[in-house]
């Protein structure tokens, strides 16, 4: 059988409880088990996963990561976000904190990239509904600079992303 869908992730960090509250706090994650001074545990909000995310502690001395500058290595995890609100909300949220690195439109995926307190970067994304595909999302540019305000325009901000894409379309 195929690979379903990634069912968690799990990062080495310089301290697991202070990366835990910015995903708390940004994401509104729930800790589900923390070992004081080595590993936190948790779920993103309506996840039905065993955990969505696992850090764990390698203490204050470790290096920053090279992956993509000088070592081989992941280059980010995309979270995803069912309105283009929640993607506005997330924007401001990561900018007052500093966390907001980039904002792209890559067609069919609307992205904002963000950094975490170890510099971990990670995508949040909004998937244009299957149904609202047309030629423009899939014969631009592969990247093009994110105007969310005229996306909004466009698909609302309430429109669910990810209809027909990474959510299943019930049969009626």
């Amino acid at each position: 059988m195929p690979v379903q869908r990634l069912n968690h992730a799990v990062l080495y960090v310089r301290d697991a409880a202070r990366t835990a509250a910015f995903y708390r706090e940004v994401f509104d994650f729930q800790t589900l088990i923390e070992i004081p001074g080595q590993a936190v545990f948790m779920r993103a909000p309506g996840s039905t996963n065993d955990h969505d995310l696992g850090l764990f502690t390698i203490g204050a001395q470790a290096g920053a990561s090279g992956a993509g500058r000088s070592t081989v290595g992941l280059y980010h995890l995309a979270w995803e976000v069912d309105t283009l609100a929640e993607l506005e909300r997330l924007r401001g949220v990561l900018a007052e904190r500093g966390s907001l690195v980039g904002a792209s439109d890559h067609g069919t995926t609307k992205a904002l990239y963000a950094v975490d307190p170890d510099g971990i970067e990670f995508e949040v994304s909004w998937l244009v509904p299957a149904a609202l595909i047309t030629p423009a999302e899939t014969s631009g540019p592969p990247v093009a600079p994110l105007d969310l305000a005229k996306e909004i325009a466009r698909f609302g901000p309430q429109t669910l992303g990810g209809v027909g894409v990474s959510i299943p379309v019930m049969p009626a």
